[in-house]
């Protein structure tokens, strides 16, 4: 997973930012010029939260795009394209927080016991369906990991105790939230 610095981090916070500003409102952009670290490949969700509440939420889980391009791409998907939510207008704006998860690679575990509440992201895949929670999820509900993971399955659209079938696989990722 990138290492990423604390003005790196403002940075993509402000790509995002830029970004759906830029679709809300028609302004345009000023052209920064992209640290060589943002440029490099790697997964991201864009998490919008109005007062607290989920608002939107949409990432790439692989790394095919430089970073800074996933983050602005992102935004505007969470922003105007989550199928959970209307699109964000110009009266609520001032009161949406854009949060940022830069994801680990994931990997495939044997044994549930291998997830860690509060560190690990969970996706799961099994019959065609698949649904994925960030790992900040389950901390901000206050969630053991069996829930995590009935969470993940009905997000999926599976059977809450689908985790335990032997053919559903398992992968669990870290994320630097900010």
């Amino acid at each position: 997973m990138l290492v990423l610095s604390d003005e790196e981090k403002r940075q993509l916070k402000e790509l995002a930012k830029g970004a759906i500003e830029e679709t809300l409102f028609g302004k345009d952009r000023e052209k920064r010029e992209i640290p060589e670290t943002l440029k490099q490949k790697a997964g991201a969700f864009v998490t919008l939260k109005k007062r607290g509440e989920l608002r939107g939420c949409i990432g790439y889980t692989r790394a095919v795009l430089p970073l800074c391009d996933v983050v602005e791409k992102m935004a505007i998907e969470s922003a105007f394209h989550d199928p959970r939510f209307n699109c964000i207008v110009e009266a609520e704006w001032e009161d949406v927080d854009i949060e940022i998860s830069v994801i680990s690679p994931m990997h495939r575990i044997e044994s549930v016991d291998e997830i860690e509440v509060g560190v690990h992201g969970i996706y799961i895949e099994h019959g065609g369906h698949s649904g994925l929670l960030l790992p900040q999820v389950a901390t901000e509900y206050n969630w053991d990991r069996d829930t995590f993971l009935e969470y993940t399955c009905y997000k999926a659209g599976l059977p809450r105790d689908a985790w335990k079938l032997k053919d559903t696989d398992i992968y669990i990722f870290s994320a630097d939230v900010f």
